[in-house]
């Protein structure tokens, strides 16, 4: 009763929301910066309808960082503090990815005809730095911010690998929200993908254990070492799953297309499942604690009002605009 009494189940709450916001971020967002991926291999009817299929939604999707950011900032600050400082570069270049972003997404639509490939490339390139530059902090955050060539490498890695995770489920969303030649493209793009993201997941969890002390105790320790063995079948069940299903998706058109999309979504969990069973109960791994880091008790409790009125807006908002928009998506026409 004494971790009630005074206030240190705050920190643990906040910590899940701060969860929850960045794995809501990595599947809406990271499905429209799949989409923009992919639009280099897309004709420009194509890119049109691949525009059109994330159009009403990717405002609202970004929101998720913008929550996950301010929980860090006001509940930890100070392990804002140390990650802003620690990826102050990265983090530059992903507000430069964004900027890019938002600024094509909306001119591509008032340029002239012979302009609007420009916009294509700069909101393509816009999303890959971004994605890019996500897997690398993830890299360098997991590994608390370590230097040299083995961490170099384990970032890069991680960054290549996010971005075909992205790619992954982008692929999968424009299963759900296009039909023929482009769907068709969608398989043969999402089952690359697929192999990308399997590859990214075993480098990742391969090279963690070797280069942090911590994350190899949890995978020697016993019954520690339950967890992990859960998550790793159900990851290894998700993947042959999700290639199943491509596989048949490509041979045999089916209804059951949000199928890829559900067990991507699911690979997505159990990787942040895994990420966060590893490294509890820092918020900084090997650096600052969740309870350490956190603000007081008494600003808590007041952000905890505030969040209880903000997240139920975000999701009826979040949970409204796809219920509007659900369906294929049409042929935009600009001309």
């Amino acid at each position: 009763m004494e971790i009630f009494e005074n206030g240190q189940w705050l920190p643990l709450v906040f910590g899940l929301l701060f969860a929850v916001a960045i794995l809501a971020y990595t599947v809406l967002d990271g499905y429209d910066l799949g989409v923009g991926i992919l639009m280099k291999d897309a004709k420009p009817d194509e890119q049109n309808v691949m525009i059109a299929s994330i159009g009403p939604y990717w405002d609202a999707n970004e929101t998720w960082l913008v929550l996950a950011l301010g929980l860090l900032l006001i509940a930890f600050p100070q392990a804002n503090g140390v990650v802003s400082g620690a990826l102050y570069m990265p983090l530059l270049l992903m507000l430069v990815g964004l900027i890019f972003r938002g600024v094509s997404f909306d001119l591509r639509a008032k340029a002239v005809s012979k302009n609007r490939p420009k916009w294509n490339t700069a909101f393509i390139g816009g999303s890959f730095l971004v994605a890019i530059t996500q897997g690398y902090m993830m890299g360098s955050y997991v590994l608390g911010f370590e230097s040299g060539w083995g961490p170099l490498v384990f970032c890069l890695g991680t960054g290549l690998a996010v971005a075909a995770a992205y790619t992954l489920i982008g692929a999968a969303w424009l299963l759900m929200k296009t039909d023929g030649a482009l769907r068709d493209k969608a398989v043969r793009w999402a089952r690359r993908a697929w192999m990308g993201t399997t590859a990214g997941i075993v480098f990742v969890f391969a090279l963690l254990p070797m280069l942090n002390a911590r994350a190899a105790e949890g995978l020697t320790t016993f019954p520690a070492l339950l967890i992990p063995s859960v998550l790793a079948v159900v990851a290894l069940a998700l993947i042959v799953g999700l290639g199943l299903s491509l596989k048949a998706l490509a041979q045999t058109p089916s209804r059951r297309v949000w199928v890829p999309f559900a067990l991507t979504v699911g690979l997505f969990k159990v990787s942040v499942v895994a990420l966060a069973f590893f490294f509890y109960p820092y918020i900084v791994p090997d650096q600052l604690l969740i309870v350490e880091a956190a603000s007081a008790p008494e600003s808590l409790m007041i952000i905890l009002v505030g969040a209880l009125i903000t997240l139920p807006l975000l999701f009826g908002y979040t949970f409204y605009a796809y219920k509007v928009f659900h369906g294929s998506a049409r042929t935009l026409s600009y001309d």
